[in-house]
């Protein structure tokens, strides 16, 4: 394995489930603490990190909407439970002394700066970590397109998508134990198999700005360092 990182700027999206730990719901901040010392030993090597992070550990615009809730709106609490997130990941972060700033496409200037798509450059040109909150800002799209979109604006190298799960499989591999993992896999079998690595928008975008998915379990510490050197663990969407 090289120790010199494949990647010099990536696109970490993290699930808002993956800080939830082995609660129903909610933040631990053990977890968060773990996945920002990870996050800092790729710092270390260099890499330039910007970080997505979804919100379903504290509010879900989809299912709420289907429960009777204004498609809009509930996608609007959605977006603002992930700058909850962002601001416990950066809280984590700078206790680990890594320089984070968090940029929400909804302005609430006493807590986060606007995203402004130069700005998040200049700051990882100069060695901080980047959280994007609020997804796009925009009803109607995912954290996970937030992320395809952030990328390609940032010119990231590739998307890492942090998952419970060790890579993609041809069927749900928590429902069905003899689920076969696919090591490699198109965009377009990605989306005409509906295989739930990213919802169609994401992996649209993806396709058509030839940007890279390596889909990798969270759970294991370490995992994201190495993706970063280029270890064949979990799965790629290319």
């Amino acid at each position: 394995m090289d120790s010199q990182p494949k990647y010099q700027r990536v696109l970490l999206k993290l699930s808002g489930e993956s800080l939830m730990g082995s609660g129903p719901f909610g933040i631990e901040p053990d977890i968060v603490l773990r996945i920002a010392q990870e996050i800092k030993d790729i710092h270390t090597l260099g890499v330039e990190a910007g970080v997505v992070i979804g919100g379903g550990n504290i509010f879900r615009g989809l299912a709420a909407s289907e429960q009777g809730f204004d498609r809009v709106s509930a996608d609007h609490m959605g977006m603002l439970a992930t700058v909850i997130n962002a601001l416990a990941l950066q809280d984590a972060l700078e206790k680990t002394e890594v320089n984070t700033r968090v940029l929400s496409a909804i302005e609430m200037r006493q807590v986060a700066e606007p995203y402004i798509r130069r700005r998040a450059v200049r700051h990882l040109e100069k060695g901080r970590v980047v959280i994007f909150a609020a997804g796009t800002g925009n009803p109607y799209f995912s954290t996970d397109t937030a992320a395809a979109l952030r990328a390609m604006e940032i010119r990231a190298n590739v998307i890492m998508k942090a998952t419970r799960v060790d890579g993609v499989y041809d069927a749900d591999p928590e429902q069905v134990p003899n689920a076969t993992k696919l090591p490699e896999i198109s965009y377009l079998d990605a989306i005409q198999q509906r295989l739930g690595v990213m919802d169609t928008t994401a992996l649209s975008l993806c396709m058509d700005n030839q940007l890279p998915i390596i889909v990798f379990n969270i759970k294991q510490q370490g995992n994201i360092k190495r993706v970063i050197l280029g270890e064949k663990i979990g799965s790629i969407v290319h």
